[in-house]
């Protein structure tokens, strides 16, 4: 089976989970390539069984230039596509701000996967999304404009610049394993 992981990262932090989505289905001995969206030419996806798209989180969605790279795939019934986001918003557990930031600030991303796949024909394999550290600018705007509480923004920062972990590459490991168990069964 040949794996396509190919990324569009603003700063690194997707790149990070798309290598480690790519290490993890290599390790399954599995014909992988990773590169960045831009380096793929989406008509040329004849040879790839399955395609892990990832992107970071702009507006609540996934970046324009990803959404135009699927868009560009001709249509094809046997393509399987999973997708990832890295975004800089809070992770949906625990407290209600946190879910309500998360819904605000990344909510959109799984449904236009979904939409995307569903529209193209292709097969929808899943959807995994973490923390990214948050670049400066986007860092002052989320400061200025979505966490003007001092605690809350201590308490955010602090724990958004170590994204992505260990952990968080871990389970983009266990994502693509998971994906590709289920793509061949």
């Amino acid at each position: 089976m040949r794996i396509l992981v190919t990324y569009f990262s603003e700063t690194g932090n997707t790149k990070k989970v798309a290598e480690a989505i790519a290490g993890a289905a290599e390790a399954e001995a599995y014909e992988v390539v990773v590169c960045s969206l831009q380096d793929v030419n989406p008509e040329s996806l004849q040879g790839f069984d399955m395609v892990f798209v990832g992107s970071t989180c702009h507006s609540s969605d996934i970046a324009a230039p990803v959404k135009e790279w699927v868009d560009h795939i001709p249509a094809r019934a046997t393509l399987r596509l999973a997708g990832f986001v890295t975004h800089s918003t809070m992770m949906p557990e625990g407290a209600a701000w946190k879910r309500e930031m998360y819904e605000r600030w990344a909510g959109k991303c799984l449904g236009t996967f979904e939409h995307l796949c569903a529209s193209k024909g292709f097969g929808f394999l899943g959807f995994f999304h973490c923390q990214g550290a948050p670049s400066p600018e986007i860092e002052t705007f989320i400061r200025s404009n979505i966490i003007p509480d001092e605690a809350q923004w201590n308490e955010y920062i602090d724990e958004a610049r170590l994204h992505p972990t260990p952990a968080d590459l871990e389970a983009a490991c266990e994502f693509a394993r998971r994906v590709v168990v289920e793509f061949q069964a």
